[in-house]
């Protein structure tokens, strides 16, 4: 089988050397050393760079990838089988990624509970940083709900009262 020099796997693949290098140091390739010591890849490793591809495309990271290379016996390049496999078992991970993106696109108008306070909105949902007291970041996007929503008008009131007790203490 010949093989391909590191400039000609990233010809063909599209994928710049310093990622295929990337790829090699974290496992996700491998190379054997011509006699001039320069990378040489088998054939093959063009499938490998594709199943990379693929799984970040669906949102993958490198971590998730690896682990799904490492169930291929030998280290061998995945088969139509094996991508099969592998995406059924990504199916849940990637239905759930789906539902949260699309919960983001519907509340992308509203307020995320991030407690920046500084849109017109956050005064009404998320008065005095609320979303803080369920943890850091954006609490709303994350799924938290907000502890209850505010009468408009109700944000301004509640600071009043809140200023009018620490006033008496």
């Amino acid at each position: 089988m010949s093989t391909l020099t590191i400039g000609e796997l990233s010809e063909r693949s599209g994928v710049p050397t310093s990622a295929l290098r990337f790829y090699e140091s974290k496992g996700l390739l491998s190379s054997t050393r011509s006699e001039g010591n320069q990378r040489r890849y088998r054939r093959d490793e063009l499938r490998r760079v594709a199943f990379i591809l693929a799984a970040q495309r669906v949102g993958l990271g490198l971590s998730e990838i690896s682990t799904a290379l490492a169930t291929l016996p030998g280290g061998r390049t995945p088969t139509q089988k094996d991508w099969e496999r592998l995406a059924k078992g990504w199916r849940p991970m990637l239905e759930a990624r789906i539902r949260s993106l699309e919960e983001l696109r519907d509340r992308l108008n509203s307020c995320i509970g991030c407690g920046c306070l500084s849109l017109t909105t956050c005064a009404l949902q998320n008065p005095d940083d609320e979303a803080a007291a369920q943890g850091e970041g954006p609490r709303y996007l994350l799924g938290d709900l907000p502890a209850a929503q505010p009468k408009p008008g109700s944000a301004g009131k509640r600071r009043r009262d809140a200023r009018k007790s620490s006033s008496r203490g």
